[in-house]
């Protein structure tokens, strides 16, 4: 049974998730989080004032491709799995 809103079974994991997010996507070499410099089209978009400046934020994710997002979503379930068994086969 799916669940219908998008609650966390564990509302503390968020942080967590989001700490390990960012890991990957450092190592993947993706320019997000709060060393991210904007890219030069962002920034010129901002000063013409087509993209309001204070909707850029530190998480923001909008120029990462669908791939490259998929890919930190897909390594952060991967490690989440060896976590999980490595758990399990110590006890």
């Amino acid at each position: 049974m799916a669940r219908s809103n998008n609650s966390k079974v564990v509302p503390e994991s968020k942080k967590a998730l989001d700490i390990l997010k960012y890991e990957i996507a450092a190592e993947l070499g993706l320019p997000v989080g709060k060393h991210m410099s904007l890219n030069a089209d962002t920034e010129f978009a901002t000063e013409l004032g087509a993209i309001p400046s204070t909707s850029i934020k530190e998480d923001y994710w909008g120029h990462i491709s669908s791939r490259d997002a998929g890919a930190v979503g897909g390594t952060i379930t991967k490690r989440l799995i060896q976590r999980a068994e490595e758990v399990l086969f110590s006890l």
